[in-house]
């Protein structure tokens, strides 16, 4: 083996004047939401350890260091070829374009390009050289959508995940303090490149640090301190077949599961307190499990019950199995609409992770299936109205945002009866200070593109099965060539429109308001997006609910809609012009029906079904 070399080094020093490529026969870039929340979750944590508004910019350097673990590289020549660690390096590529775009309006800007990109005789070459993700990258630098139709694996997760970094990344940096964090980032997070001159000494390394590397996991540590813990030998054996049947189990539906499956039960049943975002606050409960859930565990085992082997048992064959089962069902409905889950389903489609911990928190192992059921839907059906609220508002629903006010409902909620459950979450919603009627200006923006889709889908999706349609949900979000698209009824013509707006920048304000969107096929847009909304109209009836009542047709024999029409009150009418008056008019009829559908109401219906379904039983 040639010479070896490891160099702890700043992302400025790793990426300033480097250029890293990677082998055709390397795999994809495969980072989904979840590592990417992970990411910005721990470095924003880790930021605002030490950050104070009061600093000077200097005093960063003296902030704390983190450590973003190892890249193994092959050097060849004067190019460096990733081994092991592109999905770190892409995804750090990533969120420096993000926060180089986020800061473009500021006066003072922490200089990034050098850290993306070189450039000689003009031509712009990334630091992460890599030939069939360049369009892509240089469409994100420049802030111009990328169609990644047809483009590879990489490439779409790529876009994906730049949108997940503007949904996610958290809103208490982007003010004051994302210069410190920028400073911080390049100068405080570190790498260790770790160098070899040959591909073959390169991969003996990434294979001795990764299948020789056999330490334990968190989970792996938890079981064994448990199953010590149990003296009768009998009990201990069909303790360790559960645990590991289940564990097996959640593997199977994705790596870290069963870590997350642990970290989310003693979160919802245990924690007790949480870190506050100030400079030395110390980790809270909360944050231990998320990190060191086997070592929270040994030192509280006297506030959890663990005492005497019975209690160790208990712990595994009653809680840790009931716990892990729900979680299982949770996320497997997270993934795919099952009967009586689907607000779990809408709220995982916002990326909303933190929804796991408080489904758990009101159940208790010896719940019967009705009851489990029954609180699962009250709290997930909460949550969809809350998170509905906040994204109508131009709220975040970041893990940052959020996690505070979640654990304090996670905490309030714990066990709870549903009656009382209830009356909780109502009053959660109740002393919220924004509804749907705070906000009449609801548009499309960069940023929120997910939100407004969700939004028309589950829109669309209410009136059609509200007037007697099946349910095409899936269909709407479904993902393919033949996908849903946000459809603009205004074309992208302002001079169409100046007669009424004196400036484009008012033209495009209105046109992007949700009042004047659809979600239609994408070959609807390729095909008729650019005409005139009268041509466009006759088309329209062709389509979904939302879009065919547009079209004076859709209120002739159409028995169920109308119906509908009658009893919501709701105020559908044809629109032969679409104006500025008639958009208007659509803006308030979506905002009625969103206030029909996210209605705090849907909480007692819920208990209401289940008490009737008692009495029926």
């Amino acid at each position: 083996m040639k010479e070896i070399r490891g160099d702890a080094k700043t992302i400025r020093e790793l990426l300033s004047g480097n250029k890293y490529a990677i082998d055709y026969y390397q795999r994809e870039y495969k980072w989904q939401t979840k590592q990417l929340q992970e990411l910005l979750e721990d470095l924003a944590g880790k930021f605002f350890n030490d950050f104070e508004p009061s600093h000077e910019r200097q005093a960063v350097k003296n902030y704390g260091h983190y450590f973003l673990g190892s890249i193994i590289i092959s050097q060849k020549e004067s190019k460096k070829f990733i081994i092991d660690g592109q999905q770190r390096l892409t995804t750090l590529s990533l969120l420096l374009i993000f926060l180089h775009n986020l800061q473009k309006t500021r006066l003072y800007q922490v200089k990034l390009n050098d850290l993306i990109f070189s450039e000689r005789f003009s031509q712009k070459s990334f630091n992460l050289d890599v030939e069939e993700r360049n369009a892509c990258m240089e469409s994100l630098f420049n802030n111009i959508p990328f169609d990644d139709t047809e483009q590879p694996e990489s490439v779409k997760n790529i876009v994906a995940r730049y949108a997940d970094i503007q949904e996610y990344f958290p809103e208490d940096l982007t003010g004051d303090a994302l210069p410190y964090f920028i400073d911080w980032l390049i100068e405080n997070v570190h790498i260790v490149e770790i160098t070899a001159y040959s591909d073959e000494d390169a991969y003996i390394i990434f294979e001795t640090m990764n299948d020789r590397g056999l330490s334990l996991s968190p989970t792996d540590m938890l079981k064994g301190f448990l199953l010590a813990n149990i003296s009768d030998e009998a009990k201990k054996v069909q303790a360790n077949q559960l645990w590991k049947k289940r564990v097996s189990e959640l593997i199977e539906l994705g790596k870290d599961e069963e870590a997350d499956a642990i970290k989310t039960w003693l979160r919802s049943q245990y924690a007790q307190t949480i870190r506050e975002r100030k400079k030395g606050a110390v980790p809270g409960d909360f944050d231990r499990i998320s990190t060191e859930f086997h070592r929270w565990v040994r030192d509280h085992k006297p506030d959890i019950g663990l005492n005497k082997s019975a209690d160790f048992v208990r712990f595994i064959e009653r809680d840790f199995a009931f716990y892990s089962r729900q979680y299982l069902q949770l996320r497997e409905a997270s993934i795919s609409l099952k009967p009586g889950l689907e607000e779990v389903f809408y709220n995982a489609q916002h990326g909303f992770t933190l929804q796991y911990p408080l489904l758990l928190a009101p159940l208790n192992a010896d719940d019967d299936p009705g009851m489990i059921n029954q609180k699962i839907r009250l709290v997930a059906s909460f949550l969809d109205i809350l998170l509905a609220r906040r994204l109508w508002n131009f709220r975040t629903i970041t893990y940052n945002t959020m996690q505070y006010a979640m654990f304090v409902v996670m905490r309030d909620i714990r066990g709870k009866a549903p009656t009382e459950l209830v009356k909780i979450l109502r009053q959660k919603l109740d002393a919220e200070p924004e509804v749907f009627a705070s906000n009449e200006r609801l548009l499309l923006h960069q940023q929120n593109y997910n939100a407004i889709y969700q939004f028309l889908a589950r829109i669309t999706d209410h009136i059609e099965t509200q007037s007697g349609i099946s349910s095409h949900y899936r269909e709407y979000i479904a993902i393919g060539k033949n996908r849903y698209e946000v459809e603009h009824i205004w074309a992208n013509k302002p001079q169409r429109h100046s007669d009424e707006f004196s400036s484009n920048a008012d033209f495009y304000e209105y046109r992007n308001r949700i009042g004047g969107l659809l979600l239609l096929p994408k070959s609807f847009n390729a095909s008729y997006g650019d005409l005139p909304y009268a041509e466009k109209l006759p088309h329209y009836y062709g389509h979904n609910l939302l879009a065919k009542s547009l079209n004076p047709q859709c209120y002739d024999h159409n028995p169920g809609f109308l119906a509908y029409k009658e009893h919501s009150g709701l105020t559908f009418q044809s629109h032969e012009e679409f104006k500025k008056s008639n958009l208007d008019a659509r803006q308030k009829l979506y905002q009625k029906i969103a206030e029909e559908i996210w209605n705090p109401e849907r909480l007692n219906r819920v208990v209401e079904s289940y008490i009737s379904e008692e009495v029926a039983g």
